[in-house]
């Protein structure tokens, strides 16, 4: 795996498990950023809000440039909360497996349903790592590049040629809104986005404007 590649979840995973009668559901999901993590967890608690607990952990990328850059080269930001558990039995067990695992951009929330017995802070650590790994398991692990957002508003008159650049630049995924002006929301590997940007400048003569520009 190379510098700018990190391992993260393919896409939304889920396991459930029993363990002397509490029922454990471990979901996991890949997040871009900090609101993207925070809100699969509100999602989860919302959907299994009968639960006794519902334990969240998450690794992901900020950037410290107000969060233009998605993934990669930023700060990494680690959280996980016991939600009521022991202090050290749910939160920093499932946070370890994130960590060993070596994933980011990940969110990863273990649900439980109380079963009437006590596990013991050995038992519920044990409980709540497998509920992660479980959950990383199904989604299953691909290797991402690095990747970064940006916007580009034009006029009609722009908005061809400057969907023709997008659809030719490799790894560049985006998405158009036609309103008074085209507005292309894009998704592209870091190393690719300055020359995009570039690009999308000459082609349009600096007449599409680009956030973040100066």
């Amino acid at each position: 795996m190379g510098e700018d590649t990190f391992r993260t979840v393919a896409g939304r995973g889920r396991a459930a498990f029993e363990i002397r009668g509490s029922e454990f559901v471990g979901h996991a999901a890949p997040a871009a950023d900090r609101e993207a993590a925070e809100a699969f967890v509100a999602e989860v608690r919302a959907e299994y809000d009968d639960a006794t607990h519902n334990v969240p952990a998450y690794r992901v990328r900020e950037s410290g440039d107000g969060g233009e850059r998605a993934s990669g080269g930023g700060l990494l930001r680690e959280w996980a909360d016991d939600d009521g558990e022991p202090s050290g039995s749910a939160g920093k067990p499932a946070l370890n497996v994130l960590q060993q695992e070596g994933v980011e951009n990940v969110v990863a929330v273990v649900t439980r349903y109380y079963g009437g017995t006590n596990l013991g802070v050995g038992g519920l650590a044990r409980s709540y790592s497998r509920g992660v790994k479980d959950a990383i398991e199904d989604a299953g692990l691909v290797e991402e590049r690095p990747h970064e957002r940006f916007s580009v508003a034009v006029e009609y008159d722009d908005s061809g040629t400057v969907r023709g650049i997008l659809e030719s630049a490799d790894g560049a995924e985006f998405d158009a809104d036609y309103a008074e002006r085209v507005a292309f929301a894009v998704r592209v590997p870091v190393e690719e986005a300055e020359p995009l940007r570039d690009r999308i400048r000459s082609a349009t003569s600096g007449r599409a404007d680009i956030d973040g520009d100066a």
